[in-house]
């Protein structure tokens, strides 16, 4: 999906753990390291958002972490898991369009993660590749590093 608005869009990006190792892949236009991720659909809630945004761009059934609820009403109320992070980015450098997103932290039951543009690259990094690493934007570092803290096992 495009831009729903010239100036500024809500979208969602998951970050992957598994095994300890955390998913990213290349952008598909900014050719840069990021978690899946993408505009949220006017049909869809944020949750809803970042787990099929998680499936198109990774081809992995994903566990959103947090807590949410349903509750017996006839408005049918719910709340859904929140994000770990709320950040507000330019889309490129142009900053002519910006980005409120919502970061999700998530586990993989699999490895098996492909890249949704054929030969594009997609990779599980450890927290040492992560850290300090200059291919790696500061915001996604730490966002990463977060995960891999609260989502590391043993």
């Amino acid at each position: 999906m495009g831009h729903l608005n010239e100036k500024i869009d809500f979208t969602v990006c998951t970050y992957i753990v598994f095994e300890n190792k955390l998913l990213l892949h290349k952008h598909k236009k900014l050719h840069i390291w990021l978690p899946p991720g993408g505009h949220i659909e006017l049909d869809e809630d944020p949750n809803e958002a970042a787990i099929r945004e998680a499936k198109e761009e990774t081809g992995l059934d994903i566990k959103l972490i947090g807590e949410g609820r349903t509750y017996d009403s006839p408005y049918t109320s719910q709340d859904i898991i929140p994000p770990r992070f709320l950040n507000k980015h330019y889309f490129d450098t142009s900053h002519t369009h910006q980005h409120i997103n919502l970061a999700f932290f998530a586990r993989s039951n699999s490895a098996n993660a492909r890249h949704e543009v054929e030969g594009s690259e997609i990779q599980w990094f450890s927290r040492e590749e992560i850290d300090g690493n200059p291919d790696i934007v500061k915001d996604v570092q730490y966002h990463a590093l977060a995960a891999l803290d609260e989502l590391a096992q043993g």
